[in-house]
């Protein structure tokens, strides 16, 4: 019952977040109104994730900026080698709510497939300095940690992006975006987990227990990934549990169709929104085995 009740509430922040702003967005202004929004989409809380336990042995706390920061914003990012040093490196695109801190057992399991890891914690999330997030702002710090990231890794062949929920979009974007106007685009792939298709349709998804009302027209933050991936140029694997109750499978599956070939839809029997990678982790290296042509994945 006590489960239940906390599953109820959980699924129904975003939905009644909107409705409230529905009623009272207009009389307190536009501006006003997107900031209410980003504060629902991206529901940061503050400090270190209670599972945290401390940093494993050979990770490395980085600080990334460009001039236009200036003193008050900064990227704080974890670099973890892989123990080879040809390797393939991935950059990690964390969803909303938890920082890094939150993030190490699916960077862990990564890591164990035998990427080298560069993860990073948005403007606003974590130890990264900044205000409220945005849709702009997310885009922005992906380019600028993929930057660092192809010092750290010079060849093309081996870099990957991986995003996880709201993260999937950010790495949709990032993909989409270094293969515009390319004929060969500088990376080998995509990995995207439990993410979805746009956020209307997520937020929808969502408030369709609970009202009518047409939520999706109170969105100013897109993060429509089905209008861009099929655009990217390389193989893309997209992964969700079937028992994901947060973000349909179904979205998956859309993006999925969406998508050019090569590509694998990976649906793991029985995998929540978060637990996927765990739960199906035999199936997640063979499908990266195959689809990137990855043999050293899963040798450490």
């Amino acid at each position: 019952m006590a489960t239940s009740l906390i599953h109820t509430l959980r699924r129904r922040w975003l939905s009644i977040g909107l409705l409230a702003l529905l009623a009272v967005g207009l009389p307190v202004g536009c501006t006003k109104l997107e900031e209410k929004e980003r504060e629902l989409v991206f529901r940061i809380e503050p400090g270190t994730a209670s599972w945290f336990h401390g940093l494993p042995a050979g990770v490395k706390d980085m600080t990334l900026s460009v001039p236009e920061f200036g003193d008050s914003q900064s990227i704080h990012a974890w670099w973890w080698p892989a123990r080879k040093a040809d390797a393939p490196t991935l950059l990690y695109l964390h969803g909303s709510r938890w920082n890094l801190t939150g993030q190490l057992f699916r960077i862990e399991q990564l890591h164990a497939m035998g990427f080298a890891v560069l993860a990073i914690d948005y403007r606003g999330f974590g130890e990264s300095r900044g205000e409220l997030p945005s849709e702009r702002t997310l885009y922005e710090d992906a380019e600028i940690a993929w930057q660092r990231l192809t010092e750290l890794q010079p060849d093309p062949a081996k870099r990957f992006i991986y995003g996880h929920s709201l993260g999937g979009a950010v790495a949709v974007n990032l993909a989409d975006s270094l293969g515009r106007d390319r004929h060969t685009p500088p990376l080998a792939g995509l990995i995207i987990e439990s993410t979805f298709t746009n956020l209307a349709d997520a937020a929808t998804e969502v408030a369709s227990e609970y009202t009518s009302l047409p939520v999706r027209w109170l969105l100013s933050q897109k993060f429509d990934s089905l209008s861009k991936i099929g655009d990217i140029k390389v193989p893309v694997l997209i992964a969700h549990g079937t028992g994901d109750r947060y973000v349909p499978a179904r979205f998956s599956e859309s993006l999925y169709q969406a998508a050019n070939q090569p590509k694998r839809l990976l649906l793991i029997d029985g995998g929540n929104h978060n637990n996927s990678m765990r739960t199906g982790s035999r199936e997640y290296r063979e499908a990266i085995r195959t689809l990137f042509s990855q043999q050293m994945i899963g040798k450490g």
